[in-house]
C-alpha cells in the first residue's frame, strides 16, 4: 500500500511502538508524522517507512483541508486520531 499525506499510521518499532500518527509529508524512505500533542505540526517525528503500519484511510476532517490545500491545525489532527481509534 502506498503511503500518502494525511493517512493514518501506527508505529511498529521504537519507543513509540503502537503510537498513532498522521502522515504530514514523505521524503524518500522517511515519513514525517504528527499527532497534535507531543508531535505537533511544527515539530514532526521522522520515521522510516518500514517501521509504519498504514491504517487504510484518510480522516474526513483532514481530507477536506487536503483538497482545499489548507493547513491542518493540531486540534484537527488530535480529533481525527481520536475518532479513528474509536472505529
Amino acid at each position: 500500500m502506498e503511503l500518502r499525506k494525511g493517512m493514518l499510521v501506527i508505529s511498529k518499532a521504537g519507543h513509540d511502538k503502537e503510537g498513532w500518527y498522521v502522515v504530514l509529508n514523505i521524503e524518500g524512505n522517511k515519513a514525517y508524522l504528527v499527532n497534535g500533542e507531543n508531535r505537533s505540526i511544527d515539530r514532526p517525528k521522522e520515521k522510516k517507512l518500514k517501521h509504519l503500519q498504514p491504517v487504510n484511510k484518510v480522516p474526513e476532517i483532514l481530507q477536506e483541508k487536503l483538497t482545499q490545500e489548507k493547513q491542518w491545525t493540531n486540534e484537527e489532527i488530535k480529533r481525527a486520531l481520536k475518532l479513528a481509534k474509536k472505529d
